[in-house]
């Protein structure tokens, strides 16, 4: 008989499925799979501060330095980020909808012109077709050529080329044929995505794949997929408070350090769905950026301090004068051991480092 599945189980499971040895930046996206990205620096990108923690020597700015060569896409999974092109494969073809409006005239028009320009800014369709606006996907407005080009991008007639001081360069994209059936792609996406959140609870698989049928429509259903990965074995479940969890084979047996303290991204897999979080550590955190002031409880860009298998608090960071000055909030009482200020300490000496390039003893 299997031991019963715990919550404490399920914690360590969540950091160390997540938190593998650090590699090299190649390796760290393959294996990841997805990295959520966010253009929020306080103190620096979601992307920066998720692959910090899984890059051997990491720095701010790495992945977009060495997007090109690494031969990585930006695409839509269940959010917006980076990928090894085997996930981006995965997502395509899309299906042309009305929503995108990317057959309108002036979408074909944009497309034509980056075919021609190579690489294009903006900026530059800024300066050919002039600074209207268009209806954007939440219901406000943007630049009809921000539209045009984020149409054409999620139907897989652009990508991503590379990015100058952030900002998005565009190319055409080579065509791009369905090599799976629906089913077996929505088999491999379910895959992934119980890779990168395990343990994740049915609940939270139904939202994820609400938001990534916006990602890749015309996909089969995923609780079949899901049925037929845990028939063949390549899925892991288990039942806790009424919730059932998947995993990865195997999965639910690696190791990990229970002592090491890091601050994550508020985007980092292991907080990702905040009902897991909730039921597995007790506490409702939530990301506030763009709450008013008044109303926000851990602040504008409160990173959860994870030691060991448990999120402890969390940290507001920023940099003052070139040194890191970081304003932390605990769920319960502060630890008082030695054990944990020097954990903390390395990893706050880290974070300087990774963001201004000084070295300082911990």
């Amino acid at each position: 008989m299997s031991p019963r599945l715990t919550l404490a189980a399920l914690r360590r499971q969540a950091v160390v499925n997540s938190l593998q040895p650090a590699t090299t930046l190649a390796r760290a996206i393959v294996s990841a799979g997805f990295v959520q990205a966010d253009p929020i620096r306080a103190p620096a990108r979601a992307q920066d501060l998720i692959l910090r923690h899984r890059v051997a020597g990491y720095r701010v700015g790495d992945l977009e330095r060495h997007f090109a060569r690494l031969g990585l896409e930006e695409d839509f999974l269940y959010a917006y980020g980076f990928m090894p092109r085997e996930t981006y494969r995965l997502l395509h073809p899309r299906a042309i909808t009305d929503r995108w409006g990317v057959a309108d005239e002036f979408a074909t028009r944009v497309l034509a012109f980056v075919r021609e320009r190579g690489p294009t800014h903006p900026a530059d369709l800024a300066e050919q077709f002039g600074r209207d606006r268009a209806v954007n996907g939440w219901g406000g407005f943007s630049k009809a050529t921000t539209r045009a080009l984020q149409s054409l991008h999620y139907h897989g007639l652009l990508r991503v080329a590379g990015r100058r001081d952030g900002i998005r360069l565009y190319e055409a994209a080579p065509p791009l044929e369905a090599s799976l059936s629906p089913d077996e792609r929505t088999g491999r996406i379910v895959r992934l995505v119980v890779g990168i959140l395990a343990p994740v609870a049915e609940a939270g698989l139904a939202s994820t794949f609400g938001l990534l049928g916006r990602g890749a429509p015309g996909l089969g259903g995923w609780r079949p997929a899901l049925a037929a990965l845990l028939a063949a074995g390549e899925v892991e479940s288990g039942e806790v408070d009424g919730q059932r969890y998947y995993w990865p084979a195997g999965a639910a047996n690696r190791r990990g350090d229970p002592r090491a303290v890091r601050l994550l991204a508020p985007f980092d897999p292991i907080v990702w769905e905040r009902r897991r979080f909730e039921h597995l550590w007790g506490w409702d955190y939530r990301f506030e950026a763009y709450t008013k002031p008044e109303q926000r409880r851990f602040g504008y860009y409160a990173m959860p301090l994870l030691r060991g298998y448990d999120v402890i608090g969390w940290a507001n960071v920023t940099l003052v004068d070139g040194r890191l000055d970081a304003k932390l909030g605990f769920v319960g009482s502060k630890p008082r051991d030695q054990e944990f200020r020097r954990g903390l300490d390395v990893d706050l000496a880290a974070l300087e480092h990774f963001l201004t390039g000084n070295r300082r003893s911990s």
